[in-house]
């Protein structure tokens, strides 16, 4: 999927798909003061990012190691 461009393609657009079901739960648990629409889409992207780069760095290591820690450690850089 991550070397051919039409299944790479087709993976994206169900992501935002899924991304943007994601949005209505994630508002929800958000503080009142925290309710903005741009905050609630940011947080979701920076999670399937750090989801995109844990699985890249896992293909790249040819599956070596537990990809939920590689999703974890990018989650720590991205908080810093």
């Amino acid at each position: 999927m991550h070397h051919t461009d039409s299944l790479r393609a087709a993976y994206l657009g169900k992501r935002v798909r899924c991304q943007e079901e994601l949005l209505p739960l994630l508002e929800a648990r958000l503080t009142p003061s925290r309710t903005d629409r741009g905050q609630a889409r940011a947080i979701v992207a920076t999670a399937f990012a750090c989801f995109d780069a844990a699985t890249a760095t896992w293909l790249e290591g040819n599956g070596q190691g537990d990809i939920l820690d590689l999703y974890d450690q990018g989650l720590a850089a991205v908080r810093g």
